[in-house]
This record gives C-alpha cells, sequence and structure tokens, in this order.
C-alpha cells in the first residue's frame, strides 16, 4: 500500500483511492462541494485544491535535508484537486498551508460573488455546506459591488423539487445523481460563463422514484422539497436515527419532529443497506399517518357503542377471552422483533392460541435498487422468531374453518388493506380486539380497541430482507414517554413555556404492541418483568440463537448486525453536512 504524508502525518493509503478518500479514511476532511463517494468525479468546484509534492532525493538516492534538518519537499507548480489526483508512494500532501487557505478563500469568493443572500428564508440555512465554510474556509467580506447575476427561480422540476437557480453553485451533483443512480439522465447545464444553470431536457420531468435524493445531495439551497418548503427552520427540529417501515429494505433515516409533529424524513447513510439513499415513497408516506388519525386511549364496546376506559381495563378483558376461549393472534408484519418475541411466548404460555403474521406484497413497488414487493418492514425477523407467513386469503379460509373464539388483530388490518370477504367474517366473531396505531374501518367491529405506538414513537428492532437486524429509537413523545425522551426533543419542545404556542403538539395515550402484549401476561399473573424494549431484546438474543451477541449499543455501533452472523466493519462513514443538526 502506497504511504503519503498529509499535513505531517504518514498514513498508508490504498491503492487507487484518490487524495480526498485516503484523507477521509484517516480522519481528514478536505472541503469539497462537488465530490460524493458514492458518484463519479466531477472536479468542478476546485474546493479541494491542495498542494501536492514529493520529497527531493539527491543523486545518491538520499533525502535532501533543509538546515533544520528536515526533508525537503518538492512542490508541483500548480495545486492539484484532491477529488481526482490518486494517491502514489511518497506523496506529500498540505491541505491547510498558506498556498491551499489561499485557494480556498479565493474559490469561496468566487461561488458567492452571485449567491443570493437567502439564508434568512432559505430551507437549507442551518445545514449549508456554503455556510459552514463561509465560516471555516473565506474571507469574511465580499470584494464584489456590482449587481449579481439573475437566474430561474422557483422551477418545478417535478410535484416534489423546487430549484433555485441563483442559489445553484453548479457542482453537478444533481446531474450525477439523475445520470447515475436514479437512471433517469434528464438534467443537463445550459448557457455559458457566469449565466450557466441548469435545466430538464425538453418535455421531461426528474421525477424518478429516487429523486428527492438530490435534496440532501445538494450542498446549498437551490434544490428543496416541495414538501417541506417553507415549514420549518432546521434548529428549531429534533432529529433522531430511525429505520423506515415502508418496505422490508429497512432504510436508515433521519426523523426530522418539532411540536411533537414529524415535518420530514431523510437518509441516514448505512453503507449496509441503503448506501446514502431512500426511495421518495417512503419520504412522503410513513410520516403522514404518524401525525394523523392516531387512536388515543383504550375503547370498550358497551352494547352498540365503543366507550372509554383504562388501558388496564380492556386488558383485562382480553386477558380473560384469550385464557377462557383461546384464539388467535394476527400480527402485522412490521411489528418489531421485540412485540414478535412476546407475542410467540404469549401463545406458548397459553398453548390455545394460534400466531401468524400477514404478508404484504405489492409487485408494483419493488425494483432492482431499494424498493422491495415485500411492503412489510419486518417479515425476516418474525420469521427468524417461527411466526407462520400467511396471506388474507389463506387465514379467511382458515378462520373459516377453525371460527375462533378471539381474533386479536395485531397491527394487522384486513378492512384497510381491503382483503376480500373480511368484514362478513369478522361480524361472527364473539370477540374482536383491534390493537391499531390509526383509526379504520375494523373499528365499527372490535369489541376491544387498544392504542399501539407507531414506529416513531418507539425503541425496538427490524431485520430487513438481507437480514440485517436495527435499531430504531423514539422521535415522537407519548403521554407515557414525556419523561424519558424529552431532553431528545428540538430545544423549542424541550425548553418552552406552557404559552408557547409550539409546545402544545398532540401527545398520544398509546404503548408499543410489546408493552400491551405485557399488560396482558400481568393480567393472566404470569411472571413476566419487562421495563424497557431493552430488556425484551436481552432476553430475546439470549434465546433466539440468531440474534446471538446482539444488543441495542452493538446494533448502534454497527449500524445493525446480520442474523447469525458477527458484526461487520462499518468503516467511515461519509456525512455530507457537518454543521446539519444532529441527535447524536
Amino acid at each position: 500500500m502506497p504511504t503519503i504524508t498529509i499535513d505531517g502525518h504518514k498514513i498508508e493509503a490504498q491503492p487507487g483511492k484518490t487524495i480526498i478518500e485516503a484523507a477521509l479514511d484517516s480522519g481528514i476532511v478536505i472541503p469539497h462541494f462537488c465530490w460524493h463517494p458514492a458518484l463519479s468525479v466531477a472536479g468542478n468546484c476546485r474546493m479541494c485544491l491542495v498542494r501536492v509534492g514529493s520529497y527531493k532525493k539527491a543523486a545518491d538516492g538520499t533525502l535532501e535535508l533543509d538546515e533544520n534538518g528536515n526533508p525537503v519537499v518538492q512542490w508541483m507548480p500548480k495545486l492539484q484537486i484532491a477529488c481526482a489526483t490518486p494517491v502514489a508512494e511518497g506523496m506529500v500532501v498540505d491541505t491547510t498551508g498558506d498556498k491551499t487557505t489561499e485557494a480556498q478563500n479565493a474559490v469561496m469568493e468566487f461561488l458567492l460573488i452571485n449567491h443570493p443572500l437567502d439564508c434568512p428564508i432559505c430551507d437549507e440555512a442551518g445545514q449549508c455546506k456554503l455556510q459552514e465554510y463561509a465560516f471555516k474556509h473565506s474571507r469574511g467580506e465580499s470584494r464584489f459591488v456590482e449587481e449579481k447575476v439573475h437566474k430561474p427561480k422557483r422551477v418545478h422540476w417535478s410535484d416534489r423539487i423546487v430549484f433555485d437557480g441563483e442559489r445553484c453553485i453548479l457542482c453537478s451533483r444533481c446531474i450525477r445523481f439523475a445520470n447515475e443512480i436514479a437512471q433517469q439522465p434528464v438534467l443537463t447545464f445550459v448557457e455559458r460563463g457566469d449565466h450557466v444553470t441548469i435545466e430538464l431536457f425538453e418535455g421531461t420531468q426528474f421525477d424518478s422514484p429516487y429523486s428527492m435524493n438530490v435534496i440532501e445531495l445538494c450542498p446549498v439551497g437551490a434544490l428543496t422539497s416541495a414538501d417541506f418548503r417553507f415549514r420549518s427552520r432546521v434548529w428549531e427540529m429534533s432529529f433522531t436515527p430511525s429505520v423506515c417501515p415502508g418496505c422490508a429494505r429497512g432504510c436508515n433515516i433521519n426523523i426530522g419532529v418539532r411540536n411533537n409533529e414529524i415535518l420530514r424524513l431523510e437518509p441516514r447513510p448505512n453503507p449496509h443497506v441503503n448506501q446514502y439513499w431512500m426511495c421518495d415513497d417512503g419520504r412522503l408516506n410513513q410520516y403522514r399517518w404518524v401525525n394523523t388519525g392516531r387512536i388515543s386511549g383504550a375503547w370498550l364496546r358497551q352494547g352498540s357503542q365503543l366507550q372509554s376506559v383504562s388501558i388496564e381495563q380492556a386488558l383485562e378483558v382480553v386477558a380473560r377471552a384469550l385464557a377462557d376461549q383461546g384464539g388467535m393472534l394476527i400480527l402485522s408484519g412490521s411489528l418489531t422483533n421485540e412485540d414478535g418475541y412476546l407475542a410467540r411466548k404469549l401463545a406458548t404460555a397459553l398453548n390455545t392460541l394460534e400466531l401468524v403474521f400477514v404478508e404484504r406484497n405489492d409487485p408494483s413497488f419493488g425494483d432492482s435498487f431499494l424498493r422491495c414487493s415485500d411492503r412489510n418492514a419486518n417479515s425476516a425477523g418474525l420469521e427468524a422468531l417461527g411466526i407462520k407467513r400467511v396471506s388474507w386469503d389463506q387465514l379467511a379460509a382458515h378462520v373459516a374453518s377453525r371460527k375462533p373464539s378471539v381474533l386479536y388483530f395485531l397491527g394487522a388490518d384486513p378492512l384497510a388493506e381491503q382483503a376480500t370477504g373480511w368484514d362478513a367474517i369478522i361480524a361472527t366473531v364473539p370477540l374482536v380486539v383491534a390493537q391499531l396505531t390509526n383509526h379504520s374501518p375494523l373499528e365499527a367491529f372490535a369489541h376491544v380497541v387498544l392504542p399501539a405506538s407507531t414506529y416513531a414513537e418507539i425503541e425496538g428492532t427490524f431485520t430487513n430482507i438481507d437480514g440485517w437486524v436495527q435499531h430504531l429509537r423514539p422521535a415522537v413523545e407519548t403521554q407515557e414517554t414525556l419523561r424519558i425522551n424529552g431532553m431528545k426533543q428540538s430545544r423549542l419542545d424541550k425548553f418552552g413555556a406552557p404559552n408557547d404556542r409550539w409546545t402544545r403538539g398532540e401527545r398520544r395515550l398509546c404503548r408499543p404492541h410489546w408493552q400491551l402484549i405485557a399488560g396482558i401476561a400481568t393480567a393472566l399473573g404470569l411472571p413476566w418483568h419487562y421495563s424497557t424494549a431493552a430488556d425484551v431484546f436481552a432476553e430475546l438474543s439470549q434465546t433466539v440463537p440468531a440474534f446471538g451477541g446482539m444488543d441495542y449499543s452493538v446494533l448502534d455501533h454497527f449500524r445493525g448486525v446480520r442474523l447469525g452472523a458477527q458484526p461487520e466493519p462499518l468503516g467511515v462513514v461519509y456525512e455530507s453536512h457537518f454543521m446539519k443538526p444532529q441527535s447524536e
């Protein structure tokens, strides 16, 4: 491996890597705008200019030394771009010297000449790479007194993405992403000189299923989300690492919350699972149902009406029915591993319960990149726990033949999924328990309704289609987690006064599925003692061999561990924006 020297530190670099990659592998970040590890090299921002040379040698091959005894470096006459210069044995790189700093200042001054002062109204403000470098690598003042160049603003590339040509610094990240990752080459540079801008090819839109990834890729505020635009400043939000529940891929995400309401989801890098990306469907459709249409509190049918009762009272009714009559537990495939484990444990303890989870396949959704036809978030995890997978049609036939006295739906909802014939089947069951997150037509048939927390309100784990077990963390508070999650919330939420309008977000009365199952066990007198999801997962990892050796800290450190395998090295995870508000 080539040995190079960066800022006086000797580094062993992988052959074929560029200077910027070798530096990043060693924890040295060279300023850059256009470079991204998942995209081809463009080399057009020039922000990564560095001084490159080699040690000068005498005729006999020995190193020449200066008067202080230090090796003499023979520098190249011009600075080199670190993103496109491959490392070589004996290379010397200076990223902080006067010549390099002068070049960085000059590039920043050039980029800011025509950049509008939109920071007070820009969605990117507070997480902007241009702001970051204006603090770190610029002169701090402008010598430009002429009128700035004006370019098209508020250009809709699709119904999801808005482009501002004046803010664009022409890094070409979006163009390369469209060509190389989204496989939709519809963007290009047009014009010349300081009038260059980006346009769509005539008659096209940038509407790839992954198009919105350019919003995070963009180092400035030139590309904004039509869904999130002007809704919040990022420093007013909390960002919590989690896992997207939209399909079996389990893309890593950050959940952006303010006023106890999810305002946006965005991809979180994970080399094992989703690299740096997520699909637009997950980004747009996996948070709205957390904010609206939620079930809060337990309900018990008395006569023809559902009446509000305490959760404990409802759990006692369910516990008596399961103990006396048996029945069937029907799980959603998007329940966590912890939920599935306790459901299995309850079925084993009573020995009169059947336990299945319902598949949810959509062949039109899957593709060859990230999106999976399996729309359940945790099918692999529930199967690893030994829980049988069934379709709604198979289950309908089974229920019709067995005629169970109790149907206990845990997250699964045949009416919301428009499964054929289930309204007639449910109408004949003596006791129907609906343990759901959101209001549903199933409530009209349910005798007991239990309020379940969503993926954004719980701690737990999902196992994705490739067997990666990944950790979810709560981003939204419920009435029962305020004291636990309080200091993880956004600064407005946690420091707001009672009379502040942003502290009035709804806190629902709901519990994780595993906690509701544990409440049934308590009502039955079973000796279960779980205070947290971590307690459940600790027992699960000791009981189920495929999960052996795992705990939440290990899952966090390695960003997932594969079932039945040892943790795999994570390497250096590239984060494009350092000033972005992070939860950790």
